[in-house]
């Protein structure tokens, strides 16, 4: 993997110089095509290609608008995802299963780097956003993340911004957040400093409203989505928890695999303020079921334990029950659904990508319904 800021890219030059000779001599269907061309990062067009206003393999199309000003507007609305420059610190970065709109970024802050797949939906300029934040579990990476909960379509539907960081295997020797070190279980250092600054970075360049921004992840990762809701309550307004533990369940590797068995000691640093949806199946022989009770009760005791509610229902095949804690007809304060006979996976997801199940409740869209409706 190569990195690359299109900024400095000389290709892309040579091709915006193209594209400003062709507007000088009126060639607006030529600067058009050169100017697209560059968007995609191919630099600079054979003269016959530009002449006739196409790409090679493109199929004719009708002329567009002439002048400038409506050409670059559609060039927005054909390559949304490239006209958002890096910011300060970050950079873009090639990777071959990119696409224009799902793209490998790098960023930087004072606490450290991560890696990152941002997923921007095509029409976001005229959309009111929201930021979800996706944590994947051990051994996974944000592709196969991505493609085994289906946020990208979401996204697309509801106008989400979607971040995938990437942990590293120099961080962890099998990809996992380290939710279990108590390094990475403070506010200002570690993973969750890093994690959150990413997504205050993210909230500010999109324009995004805090009270839209949110985490969710699956196991390790939705570990590591309780640590960032205890410990920034002021990023994120709400998290997603499937599979995972609450902040504070293990202080070490032993105490983790403790933890993962059912052990685990609840914590008061684990009584986030936030709104909590949690997923957990009743035979995850992973991450014991009672880790998700125990992030749902820890959420109710930080509400000041507020009426719960109860319902069963079979839902794709699978027998769920649901259990919330609110107020009234106010949006719950948190709700956990146990799925009966579930396992260690995401509940609705595709067969695509790993520790994913297709039967039970769609545990993406719930989540997306559970952010959105506070």
């Amino acid at each position: 993997m190569t990195q690359r800021t299109f900024a400095m890219n000389p290709r892309f030059h040579a091709a915006i110089g193209e594209a400003m000779n062709r507007l000088r001599t009126s060639d607006v269907m030529g600067a058009t095509a050169a100017i697209r061309h560059a968007l995609a990062g191919r630099g600079s067009m054979p003269s016959a290609a530009l002449d006739s206003g196409t790409q090679s393999g493109d199929s004719p199309e009708a002329p567009p608008a002439r002048g400038l000003r409506a050409i670059l507007q559609k060039l927005r609305q054909e390559q949304a995802s490239f006209v958002h420059a890096p910011s300060p610190g970050e950079t873009v970065t090639e990777d071959a299963r990119d696409s224009a709109n799902f793209r490998t970024r790098r960023f930087q802050s004072t606490v450290g780097s991560v890696t990152y797949k941002l997923y921007v939906p095509p029409n976001h300029a005229d959309r009111e956003l929201a930021l979800v934040m996706m944590l994947h579990g051990c051994t996974q990476n944000p592709d196969d993340f991505a493609r085994g909960t289906k946020m990208n379509a979401l996204a697309d539907e509801f106008g989400l911004i979607v971040a995938y960081p990437s942990q590293p295997k120099s961080a962890n020797a099998q990809g996992c957040w380290n939710w279990f070190d108590p390094r990475h279980q403070r506010r200002d250092a570690g993973e969750p400093a890093l994690l959150a600054g990413l997504a205050h970075e993210l909230a500010s360049k999109f324009k995004i409203d805090r009270k839209r921004v949110f985490v969710a992840g699956l196991s390790a990762g939705g570990a590591m989505a309780d640590v960032l809701a205890s410990t920034h309550p002021d990023v994120f307004s709400a998290a997603g928890i499937h599979s995972g533990l609450p902040h504070g369940a293990a202080c070490d590797v032993m105490s983790a695999f403790v933890a993962m068995k059912g052990n685990a000691k609840a914590t008061a640093q684990a009584r986030s303020p936030i709104r909590k949806i949690i997923f957990h199946g009743t035979a995850d022989a992973t991450v014991h079921p009672s880790n998700g009770k125990a992030v749902f009760d820890l959420a109710g005791s930080a509400q000041g334990k507020p009426a719960e509610f109860q319902t069963d229902a079979v839902i794709n095949g699978k027998r769920v029950t649901r259990s919330l804690i609110g107020h009234g007809d106010a949006p719950a304060l948190a709700e956990h659904w146990l799925i009966h006979g579930g396992g260690h996976a995401w509940s609705g997801g595709d067969h695509g990508g790993s520790y994913t199940d297709a039967t039970g409740p769609d545990a993406s869209r719930e989540m997306i319904r559970f952010f959105l409706e506070a």
